[in-house]
């Protein structure tokens, strides 16, 4: 492989000779760039061998990471028993390009697919592509300016159509449509064009230099591939068929789905690996809280798998027992429990809707209320009894991942240096509850319905009452509160509360997609969430910061990862200390599992949503 030393690779590669990176930091950036997993281990090595050498010029491409699939190859398609899934956030839509919500990115896996795969130590494996596109392999520009895509051949979608390029070239088109209600627009307006070369190749030539050229195709957040033959056709009615029954090249087809509580999947007969999927059917239940999913797996065995067990630790630990069915399951994660706060009116409507962008907070924009706010939240107290070993007091938004942890932030629970921050900007005790110029202090605060987040809640009430607020809790049943219909005004897109508190995945480890939520838009704030955008516009707290906008703009082209990294430092920092947002918790992600499941090949990872490897779950050897 070439190493052009004024490339960016060739400047990491250099780094690492120098001293100036280490291994590890190089493999993780290196394969941010484009390079295989094995090669970037061949170049530290090579790199490391050689030090007195300034410019080397060969190396060789090794192989691409294998998604797990342990005791696969002598099973029978469908031999396994009914696969039981209990998940208390029941999905409510199967299209994931068209939801917020991770409950529906979740029921989206057994039956849709990406190009490539986000492994459990976060290097990418090829799924529905020959290979991961590399500078070492030809397939990346080595300026990040396009890439080819080598599709699998042989691939079906479910209804026996062939999977082609003109399904990919077709995702992007779906997406960047503004009359389809995706989420992901940001994403795939990176995109340029995409030539379809042949019907198993495809070139994606990108606006500029992509540091995250993977991400359209890569992972469970927004790798998801669409039918063309399917969706082609356009319009709601056909938008809407789709979500509640998709056609995909996954394991498994819809065969009922009652949104809210219930999806039945039956196995995809036109699957491309004929000994898969091992399950004969999966039944993924919902409703109820994380307290009885966790139950119906650790004690009852009524259930294989319980996804989010966001149950306090010693509840969790009275469930475990070496006689019982189940085990608790973790999922490295980089997931933060946050309150969010409202720059709009909640109470105020404009043309049909409230919470409009240009009608501001009649509190919440002045800075003293939010830092009084993030000062009397005591997130130790939270962390400690609801969560529990493990979890941390969280300090950033973007976490657990060591490079891209900003060290600029800090935690303070100082309920009298609240207090004082409120008197010095005029909001002033009148009884209980603080007001200026006629204006209460007074706040609803939301979440979905969970035993963890109540019990978070009445904490945070009694610290906000303690300096002068008025809070008013909402509890909201998770299938409303993360369900994104535009009819719903219960849900987080529309954000008709003060404040609300939920968790957000991250989608790569370099987040730029879930930095989104907090970019205005490069046009007239069109990523607020807004009638006019039916509330798919990602930034919903309505928080607009030119500075924090210019940063994400030249991070979606920022190719030298140093400064990538550093500029979602600053981002981080801006929303932090601007108190934009309150980080409580950085949460583990804890599971349920059957201990008759092959821990192996659940695979659970930071970056991939739970059933992201269904197609090779299969049971322990007997």
């Amino acid at each position: 492989m070439s190493r052009n030393p004024s490339s960016p690779l060739g400047n990491l590669y250099n780094a690492l000779k120098r001293g100036e990176v280490s291994r590890r930091q190089f493999i993780q950036r290196s394969t941010l760039l484009g390079v295989g997993g094995a090669a970037a281990v061949f170049m530290a090595n090579t790199a490391q061998a050689t030090a007195q050498d300034a410019t080397p010029d060969s190396g060789a491409a090794g192989t691409d990471p294998v998604i797990p699939s342990v005791n696969t190859e002598g099973q029978e398609r469908g031999s396994g028993p009914e696969l039981r899934i209990i998940q208390w956030q029941a999905p409510t839509m199967l299209n994931p390009h068209a939801a917020t919500g991770v409950k529906d990115y979740l029921g989206s896996c057994p039956v849709l697919e990406p190009l490539m795969h986000f492994l459990p130590d976060s290097q990418i494996a090829p799924n529905l592509v020959t290979q991961v596109p590399s500078v070492a392999n030809g397939q990346l520009a080595e300026d990040l300016t396009s890439v080819t895509l080598t599709l699998v051949p042989g691939v079906t979608w479910s209804d026996g159509e062939p999977f082609t390029a003109e399904d990919v070239k077709f995702t992007w088109e779906w997406n960047v449509n503004k009359d389809n209600p995706s989420v992901n627009i940001g994403t795939f307006e990176t995109i340029s064009d995409v030539e379809v070369v042949d019907e198993l190749t495809a070139k994606v030539t990108f606006t500029a230099s992509n540091p995250l050229w993977f991400l359209p195709f890569t992972g469970t957040s927004t790798g998801f591939v669409l039918p063309k033959h399917i969706l082609e056709a356009g319009g709601q009615d056909v938008n809407n068929a789709f979500a509640n029954n998709p056609i995909g090249t996954g394991p498994y087809v819809v065969e009922s789905f009652a949104p809210g509580d219930q999806v039945v999947y039956a196995i995809n007969e036109n699957y491309r690996e004929p000994n898969k999927p091992f399950f004969s059917k999966v039944n993924l239940k919902g409703g109820g809280d994380a307290a009885s999913a966790a139950r119906a797996v650790l004690q009852t065995g009524d259930y294989d798998y319980a996804w989010n067990l966001q149950v306090e630790p010693d509840v969790l630990a009275s469930m475990v027992s070496d006689s019982g069915p189940g085990m608790v399951g973790v999922r490295p994660t980089v997931n933060v429990e946050r309150i969010n706060i409202n720059f709009s009116d909640p109470n105020k409507e404009v043309d049909g809707q409230r919470s409009e962008m240009n009608t501001p907070h009649p509190f919440f924009t002045d800075k003293a209320v939010r830092e009084s706010l993030t000062l009397a939240i005591n997130r130790d107290q939270i962390q400690e009894k609801f969560y529990g070993e493990g979890h941390k007091v969280a300090l950033n938004i973007v976490t657990g991942v060591a490079e891209t942890e900003s060290p600029n932030t800090v935690y303070e629970f100082n309920p009298d240096k609240a207090r004082q921050v409120l008197d010095d900007a005029g909001w002033a005790l009148d009884g209980n509850v603080r007001s200026k110029d006629g204006v209460q202090l007074s706040v609803t605060y939301a979440t979905s319905i969970n035993s963890v987040r109540q019990k978070t809640q009445a904490v945070v009430k009694q610290n906000l009452e303690d300096i002068g607020f008025k809070v008013e809790l909402v509890q909201v049943d998770a299938g409303f509160y993360f369900d994104s219909a535009p009819a719903n005004d219960q849900n987080i897109n529309h954000f008709y509360w003060d404040l609300d508190m939920f968790q957000q995945v991250p989608e790569s480890p370099r987040p730029l997609s879930f930095l989104e939520a907090f970019w205005s838009g490069e046009e007239n704030n069109e990523n607020i969430a807004q009638k006019s955008n039916d509330w798919t516009g990602q930034n919903q707290s309505r928080w607009i910061n030119e500075e924090y906008d210019e940063i994400f703009e030249a991070s979606r082209t920022e190719v030298d990862d140093e400064k990538l990294v550093q500029n979602i430092i600053r981002m981080n920092d801006l929303v932090v200390n601007d108190f934009a947002v309150v980080p409580l918790v950085q949460v583990i992600g804890i599971t349920g599992v059957s201990k008759k499941l092959n821990l192996e090949n659940l695979a659970l990872a930071a970056f991939s949503y739970d059933y992201w490897n269904i197609a090779n779950w299969n049971l322990n050897p007997e």
